[in-house]
């Protein structure tokens, strides 16, 4: 089986390396194709996968490309990890933003708009190739903002291209840790958007236990969202949500820590991931060694301003190993052997949440088979959680159709409707500020 990663030469590929390594079942992945627009990237992260190889018996064999029709044609699986812009780019998403008093972050706010105007064209130019090239493919995209790409793609791949996002997961499982359950017998009644959904119920033999969870202040600040966002307002929502979500209901507080801190998130990791691939060009040095350092250095650094403004302390250890590679590697099993799951991902509503059209893409449990995701029937989202994903959702459709119209007014709509924009003075100036600094937003006009 051939799997396909755009973005090859991107930091987090060895972790799904690592992955399908582990994999010993028949019809595992037995080739991997790297493509990136950076060869150089290509090539240190080769040498880190190979390294991760050594002495691995029948590990997939791996080639890189920066050709990227090379790299789709004939590919069963395709992962999508791109970042259009690189972490400069990012890095400028949030000084625009920051400068304008509003939050800049990645895929939330002003700079998750600014990443989707710059990324949507190239997904949907990739999803065009896919359909060409490798019709039968199965799309996995990790690319952010995750359900916003998804959504641009399925436009012209259908349900063959379906998004996933490790934070659900983490979430989920931090609280069955802390009510003593395992992970994998609980049921996690989880519903939203990518970045911006609520875990209402974690059901353990039929019994929902997160009620036990939210009576229980020991309990509830015994793990990182019960920190973050309090147990008291926990216990208002009457639900947990996705760590996010601290970004809209203490937006004040993020916004002054994020302009207190040294750097911005996407500076310090260009410099990190700067030094890491600089540093993959001395034969001397271990790539691995080097990789893994700066993974344990990059892991317990994320979200640092938020639980800085929160008072939530470190992160715990055992939230450190990612997981979004397992999440990939567990839907592609599940399709490429019929090997039934049930996983969260961000796939096309299809009516679960009758807020929302059936094409919208939306972040919830799906059972996953050989024909493909299916969202599985929840229960309605509560008012506050409902105007909230609905506001959003808008937003993401102004930015799909500013990226297909090169509208610029459509653009300042897209950032003024935005509930973390609160002027459309501030709108047209937070355009003005990106189009200034991005190439690849020269196409609004």
């Amino acid at each position: 089986m051939r799997l396909t990663i755009l973005g090859g030469g991107g930091f987090r590929v060895p972790l799904v390396h690592g992955a399908l390594l582990a994999d010993r079942a028949p019809g595992r992945v037995t080739r991997v194709v790297l493509h990136d627009v950076d060869a150089g990237r290509l090539r240190a992260v080769t040498r880190v996968l190979a390294e991760q190889a050594a002495g691995v018996p029948g590990a997939p064999e791996v080639s890189a490309t920066t050709d990227i029709d090379e790299a789709l044609t004939g590919a069963d699986f395709v992962f999508s990890a791109i970042r259009v812009g690189g972490l400069e780019g990012r890095a400028n998403d949030e000084r625009v933003a920051l400068a304008e008093g509003v939050l800049g972050q990645e895929t939330v706010g002003a700079g998750g708009i600014a990443y989707g105007l710059r990324t949507v064209p190239v997904a949907v130019d990739i999803a065009r190739r896919v359909a060409r090239l490798a019709p039968d493919a199965w799309v996995i995209n990790f690319t952010n903002p995750a359900g916003l790409v998804t959504e641009a793609m399925s436009r012209h791949l259908g349900d063959r291209v379906i998004g996933i996002c490790d934070s659900p997961v983490g979430l989920g499982r931090r609280i069955a840790r802390v009510l003593g359950a395992r992970p994998g017998e609980a049921w996690i009644d989880y519903v939203g958007l990518n970045h911006l959904g609520w875990v209402r119920g974690l059901r353990v033999a039929g019994r929902d236990e997160l009620p036990r969870l939210l009576a229980d202040p020991a309990l509830l600040g015994s793990f990182e969202e019960g920190r973050l966002f309090g147990a008291d307002w926990l216990r208002s929502l009457g639900a947990v949500p996705n760590e996010y979500l601290h970004y809209y209901y203490f937006n004040r507080e993020a916004v002054h820590a994020y302009q207190r801190a040294e750097r911005t998130r996407g500076a310090f990791l260009h410099d990190q991931q700067a030094r890491f691939y600089a540093g993959t060009e001395d034969p001397a040095v271990s790539a691995l060694d080097l990789w893994e350092r700066t993974r344990a250095e990059r892991e317990a650094t994320y979200m640092a301003e938020n639980r800085e403004a929160a008072g939530a302390g470190e992160r715990e250890a055992d939230d450190l190993s990612g997981g979004y590679e397992k999440v990939a590697l567990a839907l592609m099993r599940a399709i490429a052997r019929d090997e039934r799951t049930t996983l969260i991902l961000n796939v096309r509503n299809r009516g679960t949440l009758a807020a929302l059209d059936g094409d919208a893409v939306i972040e919830v449990p799906c059972l996953v088979d050989a024909n493909g995701a299916h969202p599985v029937s929840v229960d309605p989202l509560p008012d506050y959680a409902t105007g909230l994903v609905c506001a959003v959702k808008a937003v993401e459709r102004e930015v799909l159709a500013a990226a297909r119209s090169g509208s610029r007014a459509t653009a300042v709509k897209a950032f003024a409707l935005h509930p973390l924009v609160d002027s459309v003075t501030v709108a047209r100036r937070l355009v003005d500020g990106y189009t200034a600094v991005h190439p690849g937003l020269a196409y609004l006009g």
